[in-house]
């Protein structure tokens, strides 16, 4: 049974890579763009979750164990991992699929994040770890404190995430709709409405099958991306159970998914990117293993059993995400270059250049011809831009992973003036859905939007 981990991992992947889920951007949004939208896919996981877990708990399917709730190490925890996160470029789950695109620097991320991990909660640093998680409280879950039934919850949070998933919907399709890649079904990205209901009964599913094969317990990404660790320094294959052939799986359905879709190619990062990729991959082990979960093991799975250590390690995930997106987060420092003035002469009176305004001076009287002097700004291409047709500059974000390219495309398309062409080329999966959406809500016009080659895109946005 221990292959259903593969399995479902790999589906898993698969459906991530192709509903560019990402945990990351969707707290990180909230903080740099004031949208819950993308949080909302995350809500739905949490509600379809608990709906589920709560129906086979109580026909007794499941039976789930509920860890004693340490708050100052989930706090302390939390907040690390939720800073972590940011630095490597994605989220524990984020990091595994991004691996299975191509990208180099999610790589670094998983070796610092799997040893890191490894390190506290079965290697040296297991000291450290237990000392903080020793100061526990009575209280595990809400609904045991109200002594309700977890019901009320579930049902509650399901009818609070249709409301909102609603609202945005209507939005969505009542507005400006962003365009969209003209490319075969099996290319589309999933909607990650869609997306987050699927992976909500991946989760569902997950726990009667990893019970069966003696782990007692769903999702999660931390403790078995240590267990793989574990099993390639020691060989030990005890180590290689059912979650640690889910985080595997879930390479491997988004390395099919990627390729299949024409998203797959290795990117290899610049040295600034791939040492916060390492420093973001420990940050994010040792803060997992003190708050006693990831985004998907905290953020998915304790919180759908509405457990305090579930919603208390969310709320400073998303503090993390904040502080980091308020440090880290910027654009380039692109400063527009000061305009320069020139005078054309014209013996026939016309304006070589019509656009611009033309001041015609008068000659004295014994000029042999009266002379129109004209007086141009030149408009020379904001720094970091280069034109390359009139009205259009270029903004090469290839390499950079999400947020940037749409960080950039925002602060690049202030510059420029209304009606004025910015030619983006990225190659970050995300920002296929983030920069046609940013465009459509800002009033800005896709003129042009295409594959340039796997894993690469080129959009020209015409500003409004």
């Amino acid at each position: 049974m221990l292959i259903t981990g593969l399995i479902l991992g790999a589906v898993l992947g698969a459906v991530m890579q192709r509903g560019r889920f990402c945990v990351t951007g969707m707290l990180r949004d909230i903080f740099t763009r004031g949208t819950w939208r993308p949080f909302t896919a995350l809500l739905i996981v949490i509600s379809v979750h608990a709906i589920g877990l709560t129906a086979l708990t109580s026909a007794g399917i499941i039976t789930p164990e509920y860890s004693p709730f340490a708050p100052a190490a989930v706090i302390v925890g939390a907040f690390i991992f939720g800073v972590s996160i940011v630095l490597a470029g994605g989220c524990a789950s984020g990091t595994w699929y991004r691996a299975g695109e191509g990208l180099v620097g999610s790589w670094l991320a998983l070796v610092g994040y799997a040893l890191s991990a490894a390190a506290m909660k079965t290697g040296p640093l297991s000291g450290v770890n237990a000392w903080l998680r020793q100061f526990t409280v009575g209280q595990t879950t809400v609904p045991a404190t109200f002594g309700l039934s977890p019901w009320w919850f579930a049902i509650g949070l399901g009818v609070l995430t249709a409301y909102l998933a609603a609202r945005f919907l209507q939005a969505e399709f009542s507005g400006p709709r962003p365009v969209s890649l003209a490319q075969p079904l099996h290319r589309r990205p999933l909607h990650v409405y869609l997306a987050a209901v699927i992976i909500g009964v991946i989760g569902v599913v997950a726990w009667p099958l990893s019970a069966a094969t003696g782990r007692n317990d769903g999702l999660g990404i931390t403790t078995p991306s240590k267990n793989v660790a574990n099993y390639i320094v020691t060989g030990d294959s005890s180590f290689l159970d059912w979650g640690a052939l889910l985080v595997l799986g879930i390479l491997v359905g988004a390395l099919i998914a990627a390729k299949v879709s024409g998203e797959f190619r290795v990117r290899v990062p610049d040295a600034r990117t791939s040492s916060r990729a390492v420093v973001g991959g420990i940050g994010m082990g040792v803060g997992a293993s003190w708050a006693g979960g990831c985004t998907v093991g905290n953020g998915m799975v304790q919180t759908s059993l509405f457990t305090y250590q579930g919603w208390v390690a969310l709320a400073f995930f998303a503090v993390g995400v904040g502080v980091a997106a308020k440090i880290w987060l910027k654009p380039s420092g692109r400063k527009t270059a000061a305009g320069t003035y020139s005078t054309d002469e014209s013996v026939d009176g016309r304006a070589a250049h019509p656009e611009t305004a033309t001041t015609s001076v008068t000659a004295p009287a014994y000029a042999v011809a009266p002379v129109a002097l004209k007086v141009r700004e030149q408009q020379s291409a904001p720094a970091g831009l280069t034109e390359v047709a009139p009205g259009e500059f270029a903004l090469d974000t290839l390499g950079a992973v999400c947020p940037f390219p749409l960080i950039e495309a925002v602060s690049a398309m202030d510059e420029l003036r209304s009606g004025q062409t910015l030619v983006i080329d990225f190659d970050c999966t995300q920002a296929t859905d983030a920069i046609p959406r940013w465009a459509a809500e800002a009033g800005h016009e896709v003129t042009e939007f295409r594959a340039t080659g796997d894993a690469g895109w080129r959009t020209k946005v015409r500003k409004g």
